[in-house]
C-alpha cells in the first residue's frame, strides 16, 4: 500500500494510492466521518484488481454528529485537489464515498450542499466526474428546492434497512429530486446498518448484518461492475 502527500496553498493531507498495471479508470474514494480509508482497503484493492487506479485521502475524524462548515469545506477542497491529481492520468474519473464522503461527492458533481444555518457550502462542481457510487449518503443537505438539478451523471446508491444514522428513507430525496431518474440505481440492503459497507468496522461498533463476508464480497463485485461500465471511454 503506497501513501502520497497532496498539498496546495489551502490544504495538505496524505492519501492511499493504488494502481492497476494498465488502468482503464480512476477512482477517488471519500471516507465517512472517521476519515480512515484503510477501513475500506479490501474494496479498494478489488477495484485495482478490476483495472482501476484508486486514490483515497485520509482525514481527521469529525467528532460531532453535525459536521461544521469548516470541516466540510476542508474535505471538499481536499477531494477537489485529489481529482486534480488523478486527472493527469487522462482516464474517466469516478467518485465512491461513504456517508458524509458520499454527500461531498454529490456536491462536487454539481449538487448544492446547504447547512442547517441556511448557508450554502461553496463547492465548485467538477464536470470530469463521470459516475458516482454512494454508500449511505446523508441527503438532508439537499432539501433546498433545485439543489440537485445539476447532478446528471449515473449514480449507484446503497442504503441499509437497519441504518439508524442515515435511514434508507433519505434516498427518497435523490429519487424525487435528481433530474435524470433513469440514471439512478438504488440498492437497499435488508439487514444492513450504517457501517455494513465498511470492510473493517470502527472500534466498539457491532454490525447487524448477517453473512457479512458474503455481503461484502457481493458489494465489491457490484461496485467494480458499475465502475467498469465506463472504463472504455476517455474523460
Amino acid at each position: 500500500m503506497n501513501k502520497i502527500t497532496l498539498k496546495n496553498d489551502k490544504t495538505s493531507f496524505e492519501a492511499i494510492l493504488l494502481k492497476a498495471p494498465n488502468p482503464t479508470n480512476a477512482v477517488v474514494f471519500a471516507t465517512g466521518s472517521g476519515g480512515n480509508p484503510e477501513r475500506h482497503l479490501p474494496l479498494l484493492k478489488s477495484l485495482v484488481e478490476s483495472g482501476s487506479v484508486v486514490i483515497a485521502p485520509y482525514f481527521e475524524r469529525i467528532i460531532s454528529h453535525i459536521p461544521s462548515k469548516e470541516e466540510l469545506s476542508f474535505r471538499a477542497d481536499s477531494l477537489a485537489l485529489t481529482f486534480d491529481y488523478i486527472n493527469k492520468l487522462n482516464l474517466p474519473m469516478i467518485g465512491i464515498g461513504h456517508s458524509i464522503g458520499a454527500t461531498l461527492l454529490i456536491g462536487l458533481a454539481g449538487g448544492q450542499i446547504w447547512m442547517q444555518s441556511g448557508q450554502r457550502l461553496s463547492i465548485e462542481s467538477d464536470e470530469r466526474i463521470k459516475k458516482l457510487i454512494l454508500f449511505t449518503p446523508p441527503t438532508g443537505f439537499f432539501q433546498v428546492p433545485n439543489s440537485l438539478d445539476a447532478v446528471v451523471i449515473p449514480i449507484q446508491v446503497w442504503a441499509g434497512s437497519l441504518d439508524t444514522i442515515t435511514p434508507p428513507q433519505q434516498i427518497e430525496i435523490l429519487k424525487n429530486s435528481l433530474p435524470r431518474k433513469d440514471s439512478l440505481n438504488v440498492k437497499i440492503i435488508e439487514g444492513a446498518g450504517h457501517f455494513s459497507f465498511m470492510n473493517n468496522l470502527p472500534p466498539n461498533i457491532t454490525d447487524p448484518m448477517k453473512n457479512r463476508d458474503e455481503f461484502l464480497s457481493t458489494l465489491s463485485l457490484e461496485v467494480c461492475k458499475f465502475v467498469k461500465g465506463i472504463s472504455s471511454h476517455k474523460a
